[in-house]
């Protein structure tokens, strides 16, 4: 059934306003007049009205001067003679050819006309030719000016002059919108106003894992519905609202829900809409937009990406502090809090790096509030899982718990993208509606890349890269802290030749050893390719660049090494950027370059000891992936035993557990769907989650 704004709004057709124009006169465009003044310019340049004089050669010129045809011959500007015949001898039969009108706007006009090649000898064989006649014709000579080819001459290269600079600034401020498009109003505004002829049907209902945004925004929405409820306690409402988190966390979603719940004008425009290449435009640009708003207030003004024109001033040492952009920043401190007080507007902005914006814009008065857009945790991408399966027809075999466990660290936007590719999938697959495989699927492709099944691997290469897969699964299982394996690949996808999917506890903070774990887990590739073989290859590459980093962290920023202490040299607010020096001696480099290799070499060496000891089982698991290649976590069971401490995968089977108990205890508590997995067994058997700790790239040099 239809909502009921759907029932209101009216249907386009998919033709646009083909059909819908029949009747109706074309509206007058005063570029019409533009165009017509052109025409008749070019016209009268390139045309000559009125009948044309013919054009006469000697012989015919000497005819007609020796039987006294010609009344009177003018020399114009020394290279064209205009030969007038005489009246009574139009008659003749002679010229009944010749045009009966003489004159082209008023001017009397030659019947011939001679190209003169040298004025002297053209007028010598003219009194050659009448000699002996009694009045003989004369030459007169006469200069003219064509004043109209001559002004059109540079009327018309200046009009194109000008019309070539109209047409490259039309093309610079299109798509811009509002006053901006126009080439006098380019200090205009860009903004999109979306107010109750225009608006958004984006609501707050179809923004689903931002309960805490939702609750700072919504009140926001509700001042501006019912003001006076917080107005006669003396509060005032926020004058800025900053949204700040990771790229597809439904930043930009929350401000166009609040466009669709707010009913009062919304202005939305981009950071970059300010910058142009003009000086004082993104100045003009920003008065122009409050001045708007002001008009319509209460309002709400959104910056989306704010960061474009919100950076720290003075920081680049390339342009100084005398740049277009500080002085568009310097206008939006004015008008968000200045002298002249802006009441009624309120802006929301959004990015995703605030510790490069300007601190006099994160003051109280101009950004009152920072709402932090975090990545959703479990329940929140179940959330978002329901939004985005909508639209989708979906098999009984789908479980959003499941789904959601499988994407740990994926933002809005990555699930979106989930649903959209798992769609595809199914498609490609000829399904007739979705199914967890094809989820899986998706999610593969989206972590991974595309199975590459085709290309071609030497037999010896494959052995090392399962070896190397089978190196990560078997450390990361017999070590507490390291993620859980879920499947490991030996098909090549992407730029990887093996890949291995590992399903990461969700926690917010860290320790030493579990960081050390993961480290361990991380090198036990490189490891058994030096326990099995004596040898290491290029393929641990991925893996060294995610240690050393990781390294370098618990060093240099989280205070987890004993020599340097409980020291940090992370910057937050990003100024190290602009710096050319280190926040740190030459001593205290080379103390945590030897601390960062300590602890790596600590877990390399460790990594080979476990896999020294679990040698059987290593060869057992590599062999089975050069079978199979592919194994799942069910694998590493059968070879190695349950882990002793748990696995994160059967989180779900306990909570079924807990209920289960719970409901026996109580009577009255309903197990719902989606917390008990009813498809069948063996979740633990589908390739799965988010994370790929390590897509190595077994390459050639």
């Amino acid at each position: 059934m239809a909502s009921e704004n759907e029932k209101n709004t009216p249907r386009k057709s998919p033709l646009g306003n083909m059909g819908g124009n029949k009747g109706k006169k074309p509206r007058f465009n005063f570029y019409w007049i533009y165009g017509l003044m052109a025409v008749v310019l070019f016209a009268t340049y390139f045309m000559d009205f009125g009948p044309q004089s013919k054009e006469v050669q000697w012989n015919q010129l000497e005819k007609m001067l020796k039987e006294q045809d010609v009344q009177k011959i003018i020399l114009v500007n020394k290279d064209i003679a205009e030969i007038y015949i005489k009246p009574d001898k139009l008659k003749e039969d002679k010229f009944k050819d010749l045009p009966k009108a003489k004159t082209t706007l008023g001017q009397e006009k030659p019947q011939y006309t001679f190209n003169v090649a040298s004025p002297d000898y053209f007028m010598n064989q003219v009194q050659q030719a009448q000699k002996g006649q009694e009045s003989p014709v004369t030459v007169q000579s006469e200069t003219r000016h064509n004043w109209s080819a001559d002004l059109l001459g540079w009327i018309i290269p200046l009009i194109l002059l000008i019309g070539v600079w109209y047409f490259l600034m039309r093309m610079m401020s299109r798509g811009s919108g509002g006053g901006g498009g126009q080439i006098f109003n380019i200090g205009k505004s860009t903004a999109q106003v979306y107010d109750k002829d225009t608006s958004i049907h984006i609501t707050f209902k179809d923004v689903a894992g931002l309960e805490e945004a939702k609750t700072e925004v919504i009140e926001i929405v509700d001042f501006l519905k019912t003001p006076e409820k917080y107005t006669r306690l003396g509060g005032k409402i926020p004058k800025g609202v900053l949204l700040v988190g990771p790229p597809g966390t439904g930043k930009t979603l929350l401000a166009k829900s609040v466009a669709g719940e707010a009913s009062v004008p919304f202005f939305s425009l981009s950071g970059s809409d300010f910058v142009e290449m003009f000086v004082g435009v993104g100045a003009s640009r920003v008065r122009d937009l409050f001045k708007k708003a002001k008009e319509k207030a209460p309002s709400i003004i959104f910056i989306d990406e704010i960061d474009a024109i919100g950076r720290a001033r003075g920081k680049n040492p390339m342009t100084g502090s005398n740049d277009e952009r500080e002085n568009t920043l310097n206008q939006l401190l004015t008008e968000m809090d200045g002298f002249v007080p802006n009441s009624g507007v309120i802006v929301i902005a959004a990015t995703n790096r605030a510790d490069i914006l300007d601190k006099a814009l994160l003051r109280a008065g101009r950004f009152d509030r920072q709402i932090f857009v975090e990545l959703p945790d479990l329940e929140e991408r179940k959330e978002i899982f329901k939004v985005h399966m909508r639209p989708l027809k979906l098999s009984k075999s789908v479980d959003l718990e499941f789904l959601a466990k499988q994407t740990p660290g994926f933002s809005g936007a990555d699930i979106a993208n989930v649903c959209n590719e798992a769609a595809l999938v199914a498609a490609r697959k000829s399904h007739k509606a979705i199914n967890r495989q094809d989820f899986m699927d998706s999610i593969d492709r989206i972590i991974g890349g595309l199975e590459k099944k085709n290309k071609i691997i030497s037999p010896r290469e494959k052995e090392v890269v399962a070896h190397h897969e089978a190196g990560h699964a078997t450390v990361s299982w017999l070590l507490q802290y390291a993620h859980p394996l879920v499947k490991v690949t030996i098909v090549p996808r992407g730029k990887s030749l093996g890949a291995a999917w590992y399903l990461p506890e969700e926690r917010q903070i860290t320790t030493y050893n579990q960081m050390f774990d993961e480290m361990c887990a991380a090198l036990g590739g490189r490891a058994a390719e030096e326990v099995i073989f004596g040898e290491i290859s290029t393929g641990a590459l991925n893996d060294l660049e995610k240690v050393t980093k990781q390294a370098y962290a618990m060093v240099a920023y989280y205070g987890l090494s004993d020599k340097i202490g409980n020291l940090s040299y992370y910057d937050s607010t990003g100024q190290q950027e602009y710096s050319f020096g280190k926040p740190f001696s030459e001593k205290t480099n080379e103390v945590i370059d030897q601390e960062i290799s300590t602890i790596v070499e600590k877990a390399y060496e460790r990594a080979k000891q476990i896999l020294r000891e679990n040698r059987e089982g290593l060869e057992a698991l590599a062999k089975k992936l050069l079978e199979k290649e592919v194994i799942f976590s069910d694998d590493l069971v059968d070879i190695f035993g349950a882990r002793p401490w748990g696995d994160p995968l059967s989180l779900k089977k306990h909570l079924a557990e807990g209920k289960k108990k719970k409901k026996q205890n109580d009577p009255s508590e309903v197990i719902e769907k989606d917390d008990v997995d009813l498809s069948g067994p063996g979740q633990s058997d589908m390739p799965t989650t988010q994370e790929v700790e390590d897509t190595d790239d077994i390459t050639k040099e």
